[in-house]
């Protein structure tokens, strides 16, 4: 079963990065400045920011449901990232390299199955879960922080 890894549109933030940090705290987003590396993953580039990298955390609704599985959660987004053009099949290292919760989803955004798995591991829970018809689509989370990281659809 083939997959394709997707992040998050840049649109969606480009006018962010030109707020002051006064506007931005209006919204409830803060700068940050990557301080270690790994840490900061972009959820549009799928990598993370390089130490001294600027970055901003806000809040992101990535399961816009009518479901009890609505869901919104803190996420980063490197101020120069370029949107993330996997190779079909690829799990960004952003992912590879970090504990994982994968959740897979059904039309009505109802939650069919998840699992945890170290993100090195990941392909065959993948293949296993978007191998079940019922299954639309499956997110990606980052296990011990328990936020968004990307977005997993049938290629």
């Amino acid at each position: 079963m083939d997959f394709q890894v997707s992040g998050l549109p840049l649109a969606e933030f480009q006018p962010l990065f030109a707020l002051s940090d006064a506007e931005l705290a209006q919204r409830n987003i803060v700068r940050r400045v990557a301080d270690e590396h790994p840490g900061f993953p972009c959820r549009v580039s799928l990598r993370d920011a390089d130490i001294g990298e600027r970055l901003l955390l806000l809040n992101y609704e990535h399961l816009a449901v009518a479901s009890p599985y609505r869901s919104r959660h803190a996420i980063f987004v490197r101020e120069n990232a370029t949107e993330a053009r996997p190779e079909v099949n690829e799990v960004p290292e952003v992912l590879a390299c970090r504990l994982l919760s994968i959740r897979a989803f059904d039309e009505a955004g109802m939650m069919c199955s998840a699992d945890v798995v170290q993100g090195r591991d990941v392909v065959p829970v993948i293949q296993r879960m978007l191998g079940d018809a019922k299954v639309a689509y499956l997110h990606a989370h980052n296990a011990k922080a328990g936020c968004f990281a990307a977005r997993i659809d049938r290629n």
